[in-house]
């Protein structure tokens, strides 16, 4: 088994006998990038993923101590090989490192899933110059680095390849958010027919509000009201269908937006 590094180091990995998904943003137990992880590492997948502790520890719901290590045991009770990276994707120097070290590591990647963001609530006047470019930075200009490295790096059998992203459709009183989110989805369409040629599908998954630690009693109430099948979205809802379109059966879908919220109006 693998350990946890820092982007930039390298470890030595022996021959994988599952295919190797890297997943950003499984920072904290209750996200959905943790539930990912999960998925992919009982339908048969090596999996190496990312976190960013600073974030966490600005936002309200703070840091996790210790979820890193938790989900690396988890993933490796299932039988799989794991690698987790603590990595400022902000910093467009480290998409590059966190794929050397990964594939040190653990060999080369199959599936990109897209997890990690940026996400702090201001609208079309009070948004900052600073603010809005580290929306893109994260949000947007490392999903492009991220699947340059993996298309230029990518080995496996055509039609085997796997991207994967997440979106929101979420932009009033969160400006910088949803326009970045917007670029990721036209960066992630264009990847589908720009690696055609590896064979690779890449779509972006928009899960809708998900209970994540982060909503309010009464925004908890208003979502539920709104939703027809009368509950709020769950990680796993998220994991459930990213799972399937790693898996190859989910191979037809490909540079697709798909809206997977419990039809919420």
């Amino acid at each position: 088994m693998t350990g946890e590094t820092r982007v930039g180091s390298r470890q030595g990995g022996g021959e994988a006998g599952r295919p190797l998904a890297l997943v950003t943003g499984a920072g904290r137990s209750a996200g959905i990038a943790s539930s990912v992880v999960l998925n992919l590492a009982r339908a048969g997948w090596d999996v190496a993923f990312t976190y960013w502790t600073p974030y966490d520890a600005r936002m309200r719901w703070g840091t996790e101590p210790g979820a890193p290590e938790e989900l690396r045991a988890k993933v490796e009770s299932s039988g799989a090989r794991a690698h987790a990276v603590e990595a400022d994707l902000s910093d467009p120097a480290v998409p590059a490192r966190l794929f050397d070290g990964v594939e040190a590591a653990l060999g080369n990647v199959t599936a990109l899933v897209l997890c990690h963001c940026e996400s702090v609530d201001s609208g079309l006047l009070d948004t900052t110059v600073e603010s809005f470019d580290l929306h893109f930075a994260v949000n947007a200009r490392a999903t492009w680095l991220l699947i340059r490295e993996y298309g230029l790096r990518f080995r496996g059998r055509h039609g085997s390849g796997r991207i994967v992203s997440l979106t929101s459709g979420h932009t009033v009183g969160n400006l910088p958010y949803g326009a970045s989110k917007g670029a990721l989805d036209r960066i992630t369409t264009a990847a589908a027919h720009e690696l055609a040629h590896l064979g690779v599908t890449c779509n972006a998954v928009d899960p809708g509000p998900t209970d994540t630690g982060w909503m309010g009693e009464e925004q908890q109430a208003d979502l539920i009201r709104s939703t027809p099948l009368g509950r709020l979205g769950v990680p796993q809802d998220c994991a459930n269908l990213v799972a399937f379109l790693c898996s190859p059966e989910g191979g037809w879908i490909n540079a697709q937006l798909l809206r997977s919220d419990g039809g919420l109006g």
